[in-house]
């Protein structure tokens, strides 16, 4: 019967049920104790993840180019501006649909809304490079944001599909492969943008290329999203659902949040209203102040990078762009697999988040410093600030959101980190839109003087 055991339980307060594939994760994850790292869960995160993040941010290396040939800006110093709802657009449409999305996978699953996430990046993200003016980039940017709710169930999907002695190391690959993505994307895009003019011997002028000079990127990313999207189909999906008429609701809420405690005390839990759990909506908000700071940096940092010298900026070209990218997100990738877990460790995911706030701090600083360099000494210097920047950030993104997961259960996870991306997504539309508008301010300023 489809309520009975399949088998005699490790533990004994535990059961699993033959059509639950929760109860099959969990079954498989109980089986694996002591058995090491699980490296196919880790290669499953990355790619999702990855798939999903490189998307956001592979506009930022080529977009003041991109918005200069849509021809709308009045003046050079008119593109950033332009340029930051552009960017913010992704963020105001995952605003608006991150607590449905976190709903829908608390309630259907995590692995139909990461499904629904991949495809919507290979539809959208390729018809963005296909833009043709202005209005059609931002609103090929805003629906690629309204149907990328994959944030928050692939982080609720990471803490479940893992034991708990290796949760932190599934958390800490979401935030590794998202800033790897983060930085990957727009390495890709300095390259591979205007393939006319950077590699004329394969893309001919006046060919298809010439036309969509921001394609390629788009392309190459949205060809990665579809065989992510081809593999998705097999992964396992970790969301209990038991249909059991003769089991108890005490064991029924046991068995589908995996813990010891059970009885009223559960009970009292599943009621308790998100917005009312402090631990989760104070790591929300820490979560929100960094996303906008973390939003405009790197809105102001491409564009800085690449504004020409006589407006302030470095006259850096995408390639330039791409190739300080680049090292940033292999450092990234090194740290998260090398060094992140012996440093939480040590000092624990809410020392180690105030510690590299405190640090980023005079790092930020220090870059009105590197501006004046020139040279080869301008690009180590920069990579190295770059560096350091994207490991504080990844350290900060990665505690907070190991912090958010552990504070409920799995019933609530999903809307819970919907909840937190919608907050991430508000501020970091605000930051792009900010610091474009800042940055043209201070074009502005400079040119007065």
């Amino acid at each position: 019967m489809e309520g009975e055991n399949v088998e005699k339980p490790l533990l004994e307060r535990k059961k699993y049920y033959e059509n639950c594939p929760g109860c099959r994760v969990d079954k498989a994850k109980e089986l694996s104790e002591g058995q090491g790292v699980p490296f196919t869960n880790l290669f499953i995160i990355w790619m999702v993840v990855l798939c999903a993040s490189m998307p956001i941010s592979s506009l930022f290396s080529y977009l003041y180019f991109m918005v200069r040939d849509f021809n709308i800006a009045k003046t050079e110093a008119d593109i950033s501006f332009y340029a930051g709802y552009v960017g913010c657009a992704f963020m105001f449409g995952r605003c608006l649909t991150s607590v449905m999305w976190g709903i829908v996978a608390d309630r259907y699953g995590r692995k139909p809304v990461i499904m629904i996430g991949i495809i919507a990046i290979v539809i959208f993200n390729t018809l963005f490079g296909l833009s043709t003016s202005f209005w059609m980039a931002v609103i090929m940017r805003f629906l690629l944001g309204c149907f990328s709710g994959l944030l928050g169930p692939v982080t609720a999907y990471a803490t479940e599909l893992f034991r708990e002695e290796h949760q932190a190391l599934g958390v800490s690959s979401v935030t590794a492969s998202w800033g790897a993505g983060l930085v990957i994307g727009p390495a890709l895009g300095g390259y591979l943008a205007q393939p006319v003019e950077k590699y004329p011997h394969i893309f001919p002028k006046g060919s298809f290329w010439d036309k969509f000079a921001y394609f390629f990127p788009n392309f190459i990313i949205s060809a990665f999203a579809f065989v992510v999207a081809v593999g998705c189909i097999w992964i396992p999906e970790t969301l209990h659902n038991h249909n059991c008429s003769n089991e108890s609701m005490d064991n029924f809420e046991a068995l589908e949040i995996g813990s010891r405690v059970v009885g009223k005390e559960r009970t009292n839990q599943k009621k308790e209203k998100l917005l009312l759990n402090w631990p989760l909506m104070s790591s929300i908000i820490i979560f929100c102040v960094f996303s906008l700071h973390d939003g405009a940096y790197h809105e102001v940092f491409s564009l800085w990078t690449v504004s020409p010298q006589r407006l302030g900026g470095l006259n850096f070209t995408t390639n330039d762009v791409g190739n300080v990218l680049s090292i940033s997100g292999l450092a990234v990738i090194v740290y998260q697999i090398t060094l992140y877990p012996l440093v939480r460790k040590t000092s624990g995911p809410i020392g180690i988040a105030r510690i590299s706030g405190i640090l980023t701090i005079p790092l930020l600083q220090s870059y009105t410093f590197i501006g004046s360099l020139s040279g080869f000494a301008l690009h180590i210097v920069l990579s190295i600030a770059s560096i350091l920047k994207n490991i504080l950030a990844v350290t900060i993104t990665t505690c907070l959101f190991l912090l958010q997961n552990r504070a409920v259960e799995q019933h609530q996870r999903g809307e819970a980190n919907g909840i937190s991306i919608t907050g991430l997504s508000l501020f970091k539309a605000i930051g792009p839109a900010a610091g474009g508008a800042f940055k043209m301010k201070m074009i502005s300023n400079f040119v007065m003087r």
